[in-house]
């Protein structure tokens, strides 16, 4: 038997263990990135294909004639042909929750950044300003508490869940989103009731074509304007057009994002080229420590073992869910 992961590089700098993935099945080919004129060759022979964000398409899964498995070293798993899997017989599986204290500490991470003015007070001791200043302590920027605060949840999965629970370590009110255009079920917010009432809202969704800028024009014109936005799940669930065109406006307070819709994005990107205070990017990192990442190792390894094993391991189908995914 053989396995090849595709882009390796994506989830280790040579800082992770593979005991546990050598033990579920051998030889290896570990591969840093692959290109797409390089993916034929290097799965024709390979029976486990490990990929993250590598696009799995129609043709690359029906090049690989010995094709038995397919891991995805995340929980989304749009870049996969799963329809074409389903027509091999190739079961498809995911890793899930590995990174949920990760992506609950970026999240307010970036709540925290932006509601304390973090970045601003930062530059100001490095301008000097405190230095000169006639105060023990400038007031240059507000500061606002998270205890008693509105947090609404978009996406109430494994991840929607845990910043619940944090949330209430900080005092705050939670209002968990049912789906958009939907009458709200019990313990749940009608979704455009959400979006009026929270004084940050965070997106914890997949994106399928119904969650394709579930946020626009529309939605940031009911956040209110005093409002912050967070994004720790995928890009392309918010249009970054509209949401930039909030920002410079005025419309919402400002936003937090770890994703962008293209990623790497390009150098014109325009929320790239926004340098104010309250916009706060970060690369894709939210998921990415290095306790989750060993997580998400061993849960492949454990796919793998399950798999060969016919034990239930992973599976996803093509039927839509509500799986977090990073």
């Amino acid at each position: 038997m053989s396995a090849v992961f595709l882009d390796f590089g994506s989830v280790t700098r040579g800082d992770m263990d593979c005991t546990a993935l050598e033990r579920a099945i051998s030889p290896w080919k570990f591969h840093d990135e692959t290109d797409p004129d390089q993916v034929a060759e290097r799965i024709r022979n390979a029976e486990v294909v490990v990929c993250n964000k590598f696009s799995m398409t129609r043709d690359i899964i029906n090049s690989a004639h010995r094709l038995k498995l397919i891991c995805i070293a995340a929980t989304g798993y749009n870049n996969i042909d799963l329809a074409t899997a389903a027509e091999r017989n190739i079961p498809v599986c995911n890793v899930r929750g590995y990174a949920t204290p990760a992506v609950v500490q970026h999240v307010f991470m970036l709540m925290l950044n932006l509601s304390c003015n973090f970045e601003p007070y930062r530059q100001l001791v490095n301008d000097g300003r405190w230095q000169t200043s006639r105060h023990f302590c400038p007031l240059d920027f507000s500061i606002q508490e998270l205890s008693g605060k509105v947090l609404g949840i978009i996406g109430f999965g494994e991840l929607g869940r845990a910043v619940s629970e944090v949330a209430g370590a900080f005092g705050m009110h939670v209002l968990v989103a049912d789906h958009k255009g939907q009458p709200p079920r019990a313990g749940r917010t009608a979704f455009d009731n959400v979006l009026q009432q929270s004084d940050f809202i965070t997106l914890h969704c997949p994106l399928l074509d119904e969650t394709r800028h579930l946020i626009g024009q529309r939605e940031l014109s009911l956040i209110k304007p005093t409002a912050f936005l967070i994004n720790t799940a995928r890009g392309a669930i918010v249009n970054e057009d509209d949401l930039l065109h909030a920002l410079i406006t005025g419309r919402i307070a400002g936003a937090g994002l770890d994703v962008l819709p293209e990623e790497p994005p390009s150098h014109d990107n325009r929320l790239l080229q926004y340098r104010q205070p309250n916009l706060i990017i970060t690369p894709h990192v939210a998921w990415a420590s290095k306790e989750s990442r060993q997580r998400l190792l061993n849960q492949i390894a454990d796919n793998i073992d399950n798999f060969f094993h016919h034990k239930p391991f992973n599976q996803v189908t093509t039927t839509t869910d509500t799986t977090d995914s990073h």
